[in-house]
């Protein structure tokens, strides 16, 4: 069965065509900036990405007629638990309206839709951002004014906890894992028994610090920025996330810069880096708490841990734990696919949107 998987960014659109799990191409299709910028909102780039799609597929040779299924990469919407997904109009509505929140994910599910409707095969997201598996304890912030979110690096995680309970010759709901992903944020998670029931929120200001947000800052600090001349809210958001990390201290967010800094002897980018080694250790830890210690694998994943020092400075730390596995990079097209082939093949594993205790909570 062929699979087409959607995932949209801000300047491109990543899409790629499996035959079963045989990857038969994958291509970045980079927008350029004077086409988007004659859109005033990200949702109107719809029929721009989708005409590109479609040229893209004739220049490698495949048809939309061919497709088993369409996979798009899952936008913001409604907290849901993890799975596979059928896109239908209350995802559609939720995702066009942005009323959730304003990303070119929101793309993944409209794109897949359309493409899917025309060759009348089934449309399907797998394991967005705003999977939401947080115990009621993990809920809590500390005032009754401000309930944790759970906003993390959703597909990657469950993909590779997936991966590791293959080859541990085990099903991913029968382990205990913390997973940690670090890319351009950075989140960790405890997943027991096939859910995540704890997680930091890797884009909002919680957890370790990552190469552009500043992570979980002290508090009444932030109050002190909030009220100095001059500043704006846009301002505070953005040295949270988006200027933050390693940008702020380093002036870039590039490990592969950060990198060879080091090798050339820059004492601070070594430092700056240990501490994030060293503060995603302690979330590790914090996990592990979660778990009451009961952990059958620590997963290091995500891009960053191509750097095998700052990975190994991370396990030296929470060995203790359980074995560390590295598993560098996140394969998001590979897990698309993957996640449309055990839907497909098992049609009563994919969800609806909204879960019914999401609607009676709407």
């Amino acid at each position: 069965m062929k699979i087409l998987a959607i995932n949209p960014g801000s300047t491109s659109t990543k899409i790629a065509v499996f035959d079963d799990r045989q990857e038969l191409f994958v291509e970045t299709i980079r927008h350029d900036a004077a086409d988007l910028a004659r859109f005033e909102h990200v949702m109107d780039q719809e029929q721009l990405r989708r005409e590109t799609i479609t040229q893209a597929m004739i220049r490698h040779g495949q048809s939309v007629s061919e497709l088993g299924a369409v996979i798009g990469r899952g936008g913001l919407m409604r907290p849901i638990p993890g799975g596979v997904y059928a896109v239908g109009p209350q995802m559609l509505f939720d995702l066009r309206s942005c009323a959730f929140g304003t990303h070119a994910s929101n793309l993944g599910a409209i794109l897949a839709h359309d493409l899917a409707t025309s060759a009348g095969i089934p449309a399907l997201i797998a394991d967005p951002v705003v999977v939401d598996e947080l115990g009621p304890l993990a809920r809590y912030s500390g005032h009754p004014s401000i309930e944790r979110r759970s906003i993390f690096h959703a597909l990657n995680h469950k993909a590779v906890a997936r991966r590791v309970a293959e080859g541990l010759g085990r099903s991913y709901e029968e382990l205990r894992l913390i997973i940690a992903h670090l890319g351009g944020g950075v989140s960790v998670g405890a997943h027991e028994l096939g859910r995540v029931v704890d997680v930091n929120n890797a884009l909002d200001g919680d957890g370790p610090f990552s190469p552009e947000r500043s992570g979980g800052l002290p508090a009444a600090e932030i109050v002190s920025w909030c009220f100095a001349p001059g500043a704006t809210e846009r301002d505070i958001r953005r040295r949270i996330t988006g200027q933050g990390g390693f940008l702020a201290y380093l002036g870039t967010a590039s490990g592969m810069e950060i990198e060879e800094r080091i090798r050339k002897g820059d004492a601070l980018a070594r430092e700056v880096r240990q501490a994030m080694a060293y503060q995603v250790a302690k979330e590790i830890g914090a996990m592990g708490a979660v778990l009451r210690g009961q952990v059958d694998a620590v997963i290091l994943t995500g891009g960053l841990v191509h750097d095998r020092e700052l990975a190994n400075s991370i396990a030296e730390h929470v060995q203790f734990l359980g074995p560390v596995m590295v598993h560098a990079g996140e394969d998001e097209m590979s897990a698309l696919a993957l996640a449309a082939l055990r839907a497909v093949a098992d049609p009563e594993s994919i969800h609806t949107y909204p879960p019914r205790k999401a609607t009676e909570s709407a």
